[in-house]
């Protein structure tokens, strides 16, 4: 079946352009490649097309993060399965497969992530699946993290969330749960749309027998309070979006009055009050929003 690929640009098309170059080299025989550029400032998008014709191409008109950007080619997919990559990863020639066969051997498995590696530290893992988010912490881990690839996690399993890095889902299933919400903007996205379509019904799985190669933190610097910010602010919306009752309570008082007072007392007495102020912005966010943050956006009809 035909495989949509989309991938957001932000700044950075010679990113983009080594992860094309590495998916012409792929044995899957059907795809589309959609690259969506998220109205990057300081680049010249053009050339992703100019090297690449064989994409299709689409700019937005201002920065749309994470969800956004891949949303905005939806739309245009004319794929049973679309693959959500992020531009700063490369991909062995036969990663495709193994992930196709698992969504068309389950119907009830609605979307897979392969393993991912490193790129810059070879044959090392920074996902082979995930525990389950725990429902006051807002906390779960990734499986195999800085291990050594000796085959341990080859195998195919249901996990407990998706790796936005690399995600093929089931066009079927978008249409009947939704898209990705674009209330985050950054972070926890992928999380928040796996646990509603889980809510629906479906299975998330890992495919250990594909690999993706993951140039992490190429876009996004580490610990800047533009990262604290997105990444505070979208621990607690996922606890207020798929939380209930007096587990809601729980994790708001824990996120509220534990967790993000603990990390900005952390942030203060390592001298970066830049993010301890990040910290309490994304806290006040949510003294400040109470409409239009749950539910998932509807694919729109297909656009010629």
């Amino acid at each position: 079946p035909l495989v949509s690929v989309v991938t957001v640009n932000y700044n950075q098309s010679e990113v983009t352009c080594e992860f094309l170059e590495s998916f012409r080299h792929i044995t899957y025989p059907e795809t589309e490649i959609f690259v969506v550029d998220n109205a990057s400032p300081n680049d010249h998008p053009e050339i992703i097309k100019e090297k690449y014709p064989e994409i299709h191409f689409i700019q937005t008109e201002k920065n749309l993060g994470f969800a956004g950007g891949n949303n905005a080619a939806l739309p245009y997919c004319k794929g049973k399965y679309i693959l959500f990559i992020n531009n700063d990863t490369e991909v062995p020639a036969g990663f495709l497969e193994p992930l196709v066969e698992v969504l068309e051997e389950n119907p009830q498995v609605a979307m897979v992530s392969p393993k991912i590696h490193y790129f810059h530290t070879p044959n090392t893992f920074q996902f082979a699946g995930f525990t389950p988010i725990h429902p006051i912490t807002i906390r779960n881990f990734a499986i195999g993290f800085g291990e050594q690839d000796h085959g341990q996690y080859d195998m195919t399993c249901e996990t407990g969330s998706i790796f936005g890095a690399a995600m093929l889902v089931s066009m079927d299933v978008i249409r009947k749960v939704g898209m990705m919400t674009e209330v985050f903007f950054l972070y926890y996205e992928e999380h928040d749309w796996a646990e509603h379509i889980k809510k629906a019904g479906y299975k998330i799985y890992y495919q250990g027998k594909s690999l993706v190669l993951h140039k992490e933190s190429i876009s996004t610097v580490k610990d800047s309070p533009f990262q604290i910010f997105y990444l505070t602010r979208g621990r607690i919306l996922y606890a207020r979006r798929n939380n209930r009752g007096f587990v809601k309570v729980l994790s708001m008082l824990y996120l509220n009055l534990v967790a993000v007072p603990k990390q900005i007392v952390r942030y203060l007495v390592k001298k970066r009050a830049d993010l301890a102020k990040a910290s309490l912005r994304a806290m006040w966010w949510h003294a400040t929003h109470y409409k239009n943050i749950h539910g998932l956006p509807q694919l729109p009809e297909k656009t010629n």
